[in-house]
């Protein structure tokens, strides 16, 4: 499991470490782990030309010694100094004995040496930056921008919020990002994700000093692997989780059926379905158990799916928050349910919300949303006392508690396809009616759901259709086969 922790829990972990450590150890080990990286990146070093752009803390430090490096193994080194006053002296001393030369960050700099570069090393702001890039700094950015120069970043791009993910200015856009002793929440979250670009961890030692619990934690194969549930010798429909969906209606009964679809290829023993596409769904699905009573009298089931193209059906809402099984509510659910009635649930419930319906619930403008998904997860988990998967870019599952939030590393533009989300709302609510907390099942489905999306498009356009057969695909990607 790949995990991020807060800025100041990696504070704490680094004054820890050092206590331990000859005096600049840490800083050498990232710096080593650093040009390294810059090496790779560009294939060979002797004859290149490298700029650092290098502000007044460690980021700058970490810059100057990997630009050192780089300087005795032939490169052309040169480093461009916002606060000359405020330099890290003992890397500064160390880029000049190895043949770098210095400047400030005039014209010369904008207008010729960063242009001619063929990497530029973004050293400006450290974890602690906020706000985006000080005014003297942008113009840097945009030379940057101008240039065909790679570019990476120090342990993140200058200008992120490394907490949140949030960017509020100018920042700088890396084509990677060498961090690090751990990963930090902004480089796991768009906006922030999509400035970072190649994400590469060096060790530097802080996995012995950092706690057991993260800020963010992301799923990868084995994790999944592991809480994928897998049907036994003994098992009959009933252990392997029949779900409820409860959703569609006579202008959406298409919302229905990809919901069954996601339901089915997520896993489920078997799917009760209410509403009025029955027979839309039937016809797609002869497995399916349909019922035209009401969630109450539809059979039993381990968990509902309540919400994808209902339209204005409350009533069917309200109905399935009385039931004490695990609910995951999606779309037009969204819009209808009584915040006050998912608060007195004692069964879990799981929230699947895009931006959109996440701002309207949450009542702000969905640019605020997008901007700050992080705290906007955090802020509905709590607010309704449920589980909350936020979609979009980067997919966010958020509990009611305080424990680590889950970030989903198999998103991809692929699934902006209208359909998606119900079989996304089918797959998770699979999960529930497996046994998985609605925290893993979300995690889970949103992993499987983005891993589906790429397996089924491979570079070509493809719909909600196409993702809920993909689930199969990434169901045996995951179980090796």
């Amino acid at each position: 499991m790949r995990t991020a922790y807060s800025v100041e829990t990696v504070r704490a972990a680094e004054r820890e470490l050092m206590a331990r450590l000859p005096e600049g150890a840490l800083m050498q080990r990232a710096a080593a782990g650093l040009a390294v990286a810059c090496g790779q990146l560009m294939g060979r070093v002797y004859g290149t030309r490298v700029v650092l752009l290098v502000g007044s803390g460690d980021n700058g430090g970490d810059a100057l010694y990997a630009g050192a490096r780089l300087a005795r193994r032939g490169a052309g080194v040169t480093a461009v100094l916002l606060a000359p006053e405020h330099t890290h002296a003992g890397g500064l001393a160390a880029l000049r004995g190895a043949g770098g030369t210095v400047m400030g960050a005039g014209a010369e700099a904008l207008g010729g040496v960063i242009l001619r570069a063929d990497l530029v090393v973004d050293g400006i702001v450290g974890i602690g930056g906020q706000g985006g890039l000080r005014a003297d700094a942008v113009p840097l950015a945009e030379a940057v921008r101008e240039s065909r120069a790679a570019v990476v970043a120090v342990d993140l791009p200058s200008g992120v919020d490394a907490d949140s993910g949030e960017v509020r200015g100018v920042a700088i856009r890396a084509d990677l990002t060498v961090t690090f002793g751990t990963h930090k929440p902004g480089l796991l979250i768009d906006p922030a994700r999509e400035y970072a670009g190649t994400v590469r961890l060096v060790d530097i030692g802080l996995g012995e000093v950092l706690p057991g619990r993260a800020e963010l934690e992301a799923l990868q194969h084995a994790d999944v692997a592991r809480l994928l549930p897998v049907p036994g010798a003994e098992s009959d429909k009933y252990r392997r989780g029949v779900v409820g969906i409860a959703a569609g209606s006579a202008r959406y009964p298409g919302a229905a059926v990809l919901a069954v679809a996601g339901a089915l290829r997520g896993g489920a023993g078997a799917v009760r379905y209410v509403g009025p596409a029955a027979d839309a769904v039937i016809a797609r699905f002869p497995e399916a158990l349909v019922s035209d009573q009401g969630p109450r009298a539809a059979g039993r089931v381990q968990a509902w799916v309540v919400g994808p193209g209902a339209g204005d059906d409350a009533g069917t809402v309200a109905e399935v928050l009385e039931a004490d099984v695990p609910v995951l509510i999606d779309a037009d659910g969204l819009r209808l349910v009584d915040r006050d009635a998912v608060r007195a649930r004692t069964a879990p419930t799981l929230m699947t919300p895009h931006a959109g319906e996440a701002a309207a619930l949450l009542g702000v403008a969905r640019a605020e949303v997008e901007g700050a998904r992080l705290a906007s997860v955090r802020e509905l988990a709590a607010r309704y006392g449920a589980t909350v998967l936020l979609k979009g870019s980067t997919t966010l599952v958020a509990g009611p508690g305080d424990g680590p939030v889950r970030v989903n590393p198999t998103g991809t533009a692929w699934l902006a396809t209208a359909g998606s989300g119900d079989v996304l709302s089918g797959l998770c609510g699979s999960l529930l009616a497996a046994g998985l907390s609605a925290v893993d099942a979300g995690s889970v489905g949103a992993y499987l759901h983005g891993l589906a999306g790429r397996l089924a498009a491979e570079g070509a356009p493809v719909g909600a259709q196409g993702v809920a057969e993909g689930v199969g695909r990434a169901w045996r990607d995951v179980r090796g086969g």
